[in-house]
């Protein structure tokens, strides 16, 4: 290796390996403020305009697009017409490309940012030698990533750039330039009509633009699918969002599958909502136990009670620490746990634990928020809309009827109503002193769905006598109502919105029940 040429935006780094290669007898080329911070530091740094002829011009829209910089880029070093080409030009080869692009996303993250603002951030002459290094990844080296600096170092040292590495290499920069230009398709297809006449301001954006690009990296093959006969991976977003599942760290266990990735993001999801320590059991997609408590294991002490049946071979998410308190209960339980998952897992916990080889041990950050965008595919299309994120606060909460909750009814109503959130439709969840007696999920009727919930709460000897009820859509007709109400319910909350709303309200004060409104749908399908 003989030449770089280095040209980033993000300066992490930068010195560093230009202080290496320089050690290492590689001649540096450069642009622009790159070549200033080389400069500045002491190290000998070729302009590249030194190199072209020419200098930078357009207002540094046009330094690096020239055969004297793209020829020895492409050149193949084992084609003799090549090299020839390049001699009878005097041009010199570049063997390692150092560049990561415009900041793009940055400029039009900013709430002031113009089109034009955004139009001088799309770098052109950065992917154009990206890709021409990648294309001609056999010769020449191509990085975007700081943290691919060590590695290019250690292998310089050890006689060079492996084909591997360069392939790999190579590969990672299509991924970029790809995501690159798949940001900026999603940001000029997001801008209303006749943006194009205002460049200096800054423009509105459509939540959902007319071309959509999202670009994933796989994390893992699976055995297989949700059934053994499909074939299945994980892919994760180049950025995930705080607190989000695929942040995870597996501490123990066997690889996890399709289901238990899905499951065990319901279970987080459920769990992170609430302030109070909580516990969430999932089986098939759905909270068979919610519960919350003084302490982890109180949460899981109770919600365990509530399903224990279903919650064998469930997953188990906290949100506070998995303690020794927690494992010692599940062991006394015997519970089979396909995956647990929290924020933290103690020392004494992963102790126990490991007697458990197969039980899947994962710790996940907990942190506010979540992915903004939901995604659904079907038949030759995909559904995007933005998460369910809507969480009612007591404030919004309107009572219909002329009993009042009581500050207890209140309190269980609003926990109930978390729960419901995260139960496939229709969803009828009772609940009491802070945990799930019965919950009754994925029904085409809604009475069905409070007939199973009775039942479920019967398996287990919990009694629904005054309990709160949460039904994650209004009930159309007062039957529905008059059944939960039959099996003890004291108090209902329910989003309201019915044809049939005052019919509704009528049956709770003739039951002499408390009732209250969100005005928030939680369908979940």
């Amino acid at each position: 290796m003989t030449t770089a040429l280095l040209s980033v935006s993000d300066k992490t780094g930068i010195l560093d390996l230009a202080s290496a290669l320089h050690a290492r007898g590689v001649k540096l080329l450069s642009t622009g403020g790159t070549a200033r911070l080389l400069a500045d530091a002491g190290l000998p740094v070729t302009e590249v305009a030194e190199v072209t002829g020419f200098p930078e011009m357009l207002d540094g829209r046009v330094k690096t697009l020239h055969p004297r910089i793209h020829g020895g880029l492409l050149a193949r070093r084992d084609v003799p017409a090549h090299m020839a080409a390049l001699a009878e030009h005097g041009i010199g080869t570049i063997d390692l490309l150092v560049i990561n692009l415009y900041p793009f996303a940055q400029a039009t993250a900013r709430p002031d940012c113009t089109l034009e603002d955004a139009i001088e951030n799309i770098d052109i002459g950065g992917p154009a030698m990206l890709r021409a290094a990648a294309k001609n990844w056999a010769d020449v080296g191509v990085v975007i990533d700081p943290t691919d600096y060590p590695q290019v170092l250690a292998e310089l040292d050890a006689g060079g750039l492996s084909r591997a590495t360069k392939f790999s290499l190579a590969r990672k920069v299509y991924a970029h330039t790809a995501a690159y230009d798949g940001m900026i398709t999603n940001y000029l297809s997001a801008l209303e009509p006749g943006a194009e006449e205002r460049p200096a301001a800054v423009p509105q954006r459509a939540a959902y633009p007319s071309v959509y690009n999202l670009q994933l990296v796989k994390t893992q093959d699976m055995r297989y699918g949700e059934n053994p006969h499909q074939s299945a991976a994980f892919y994760r977003e180049l950025k995930p969002a705080a607190g989000t599942l695929a942040q995870w760290v597996q501490l123990q266990g066997k690889e996890l599958s399709f289901n238990n990735i899905a499951d065990a993001d319901a279970a987080w999801e459920c769990v992170k909502t609430f302030d109070e320590p909580a516990c969430v059991i999932v089986k098939h997609a759905n909270p068979c136990g919610v519960a919350v408590g003084k302490s982890a294991v109180e949460a899981y002490l109770k919600a365990l009670k509530t399903d224990p049946t279903s919650a064998y071979g469930g997953i188990l998410a906290l949100n506070r620490p998995l303690d020794a308190e927690v494992v010692a209960a599940i062991n006394a339980a015997k519970q089979f746990v396909e995956v647990a998952l929290a924020p933290a897992v103690t020392p004494e916990a992963r102790e126990m634990l490991a007697a458990k080889p197969n039980l899947r041990l994962l710790e996940v950050p907990l942190a506010p928020g979540g992915n903004a965008m939901d995604f659904k595919r079907v038949g030759g299309g995909l559904l995007l809309q933005s998460a369910d994120s809507k969480n009612v606060a007591p404030a919004e909460l309107k009572v219909v009827t002329t009993l009042q909750p009581t500050p207890q009814q209140m309190a269980d109503l609003l926990f109930a109503w978390k729960v419901a959130k995260f139960v496939k439709s229709n969803a009828i969840v009772f609940c009491g002193g802070g945990m799930t007696l019965g919950v009754g999920a994925g029904q085409m009727s809604r009475i069905d769905s409070a007939r199973i919930a009775r039942i479920k709460a019967g398996h287990a000897d919990l009694s629904l006598t005054g309990s709160a009820v949460a039904s994650d859509a209004f009930f159309p007709f007062r039957d529905g109502l008059d059944v939960v109400i039959d099996e003890g319910a004291s108090c209902v909350i329910q989003p309201g919105g019915s044809m049939r709303d005052a019919e509704v309200i009528a049956a709770a004060n003739e039951r002499g029940v408390a009732m209250v409104f969100t005005g928030t749908r939680h369908f979940r399908h």
